[in-house]
């Protein structure tokens, strides 16, 4: 084979090789295939939706898995979801994945870092509220998770308590007829990403809580966790919801490091007089 076309068939087939295929395993439906079909006309991406029960036996393949799962947490997904993770798998928890019912599960929140302590919500207590209105901020405008092609149309009155902050004005949107979950306890550390404002109807209460959206390390892989998404209209704004960011990151990423790569082996097969060792590596 010429060697150009040799250099070709490497760059094709790491095309290929590269796909971002995304599986989403799911207990209701109709919001993940809002997901998919965003994930397929916006990027390009293949998602394959299944239930806890259609698990395939290797999460491997997968760029990312994607979880809603809003009743009870298997034993078996929960431990393939924290296998794959820290294999260097990527892991986006969505909304209800992290709820009351997966206290029961012995490895799930002390795998998040997570604690939804019991007891009144004014006393700091865990509470789910459906049916309301709330805000979602921007706290790291920085990461590309926040910004990659991200639109916010208000700003909103806003502290942070981690960072000890005045009040601000800062970019975010609302997110109306949805469901919002107070007082998320994190028992390790992680990088903040976004914000909840919400103000209590029956008390006037507003609660300011770093906990809407967050990134963090799990041995080789990475746990990514995004409050929304009690109804498919929240995922209708593909982009405000960050998935953009999300699910490209790491492939953009990693699609030009090989394609550089590539590019310089190209390079040197295409160059009259030069040629790889046998059994050398291409950089």
């Amino acid at each position: 084979m010429h060697k150009p076309l040799t250099a070709l068939a490497i760059l094709l087939a790491a095309a290929f090789a590269l796909r971002a295929d995304v599986l989403i395993v799911a207990d209701e439906f109709p919001a993940m295939q809002v997901v998919a079909a965003k994930l397929k006309a916006e990027e390009k991406i293949d998602a394959k939706l299944v239930s806890q029960n259609e698990l395939p036996a290797d999460l491997s393949p997968f760029t990312a898995v994607i979880v809603y799962i809003h009743g009870a947490l298997s034993e078996i997904a929960e431990n393939a979801f924290i296998d794959y993770t820290r294999a260097g798998g990527k892991l986006v928890l969505l909304h209800h994945s992290i709820s009351s019912g997966k206290r029961k599960n012995a490895y799930w929140f002390g795998f998040l870092g997570i604690s939804l302590p019991e007891g009144e919500m004014a006393s700091g207590g865990y509470k789910w509220i459906a049916g309301v209105t709330w805000d979602l901020v921007n706290l790291n405008p920085n990461h590309f998770i926040m910004t990659n092609r991200v639109h916010y149309p208000v700003r909103i009155v806003y502290s942070s308590a981690s960072a000890a902050s005045e009040r601000a004005s800062l970019p975010g949107f609302t997110l109306e007829h949805s469901e919002v979950y107070l007082n998320h306890v994190h028992t390790e550390s992680r990088t903040l990403l976004m914000g909840l404002k919400f103000t209590d109807p029956s008390t006037g209460t507003v609660y300011l809580q770093d906990r809407a959206g967050w990134i963090k390390p799990a041995g080789k892989g990475t746990l990514i966790y995004l409050m929304p998404g009690h109804t498919p209209k929240d995922f209708e704004n593909f982009r405000l919801m960050g998935f953009d960011g999300i699910l490209v990151l790491d492939l953009k990423q990693k699609t030009a490091g090989s394609l550089a790569a590539l590019t310089r082996l190209s390079r040197r097969v295409t160059r009259p007089g030069v040629s790889l060792p046998s059994g050398a590596d291409a950089e």
